[in-house]
């Protein structure tokens, strides 16, 4: 497997297969966990095509095994940006929490760009059931931890 992250917060590899292998660790990891897979399936269900998909759940390890959504994003504007997680939002009623580029991956095999890294996320309907409540970060602290 190759090591695409390893912090505080997460130990996130990509296996031969392509898969994503995602290992939550450090403070409320496994509500981060519960939260990432609870968002995740959501989206599924309403048809999201630009984002992870859940293969795997392995609750024990607290360990997620989703698609690969493409590599990385280096350089794209702003207003991009914005776009991509405003798209999110009015589309299918999430908000990231955490919308920055380090969390958005181009995919050639889509076609588009893609939204990953829904720890934080919150789903916005009112008719979805309530997520773990969630320490979020502060929006001027770096996320690389």
């Amino acid at each position: 497997m190759q090591e695409m992250k390893d912090t505080r917060r997460a130990l996130v590899r990509i296996g031969f297969d392509g898969r994503v292998h995602k290992t939550f660790r450090g403070h409320q990891a496994r509500e981060r966990f519960q939260n990432e897979v609870r968002v995740l399936t959501y989206l599924a269900g309403r048809n999201c095509d630009f984002v992870p998909r859940v293969l795997e759940t392995h609750e024990e390890e607290l360990r997620l095994v989703t698609s690969n959504c493409g590599q990385r994003v280096e350089h794209i504007n702003e207003t991009r940006v914005r776009e991509i997680f405003a798209d999110l939002e009015s589309q299918f009623a999430v908000r990231h929490e955490d919308p920055y580029l380090r969390n958005i991956t181009y995919s050639t095999h889509a076609g588009c760009f893609c939204v990953i890294d829904f720890e934080f996320a919150t789903i916005l309907d009112p008719a979805a059931p309530p997520g773990p409540v969630l320490d979020l970060p502060s929006p001027d602290t770096p996320r690389g931890d």
